[in-house]
């Protein structure tokens, strides 16, 4: 019983702390006509005060809340690439699968791509770096099922590194893709 209580606690926290971080609402032809409702209630515990708490429906807007921050925990790891390189590695290959099955799950959520390159080189060539990069992703997610039509990619170049330096420990890891879920 207290296992149950701990998961409940947990699921209402986190649902509470992602519906106060607040979402752009959004709407698409996929998304049901009549709000979806869970009820949770512990009928047969005593949280606080030896009293058991009422059910609590959770809205569309919340559901969907939780399912964005869940989606996006999963879609947020990275790529890295070799200098001067936008060829994908098996490691990138192994992020980019799972990042398809999470999509999958998550039809309704459609991401953003963005290319980066580390600060060696003009502007414009790491933004045509960058914008490969992103594209090359992009094309292995359409190959395991993700619609075009739900990803943006976008190049950032060499203007936003992860980590400021000038070596090779610090380059490997501004040579990257970062995935976001789209507003």
């Amino acid at each position: 019983m207290n296992a149950k209580r701990l998961f409940l606690s947990s699921l209402l926290i986190g649902l509470l702390v992602a519906s106060a971080a607040g979402c752009a609402k959004k709407t698409t032809d996929a998304m049901p006509a009549a709000p979806t409702k869970v009820e949770i209630s512990d009928k047969d515990g005593d949280w606080q005060n030896n009293k058991a708490p009422e059910s609590r429906s959770l809205s569309e807007d919340e559901m969907r809340a939780a399912q964005r921050a869940e989606a996006q925990q999963a879609v947020g790891n990275m790529i890295f690439f070799a200098f001067d390189s936008f060829e994908l590695t098996p490691e990138s290959r192994t992020v980019l699968t799972s990042k398809a099955d999470v999509l999958k799950k998550y039809s309704l959520f459609n991401i953003i791509i963005e290319g980066n390159c580390d600060e060696r080189g003009t502007s414009e060539y790491n933004l045509a770096l960058g914008e490969r990069r992103a594209k090359v992703a992009q094309q292995f997610l359409s190959q395991l099922g993700i619609a075009d039509s739900r990803m943006t990619i976008v190049s950032y170049g060499k203007e936003r590194p992860l980590e400021q330096g000038h070596d090779e420990a610090v380059w490997s890891k501004n040579r990257r893709d970062e995935f976001k879920i789209q507003n």
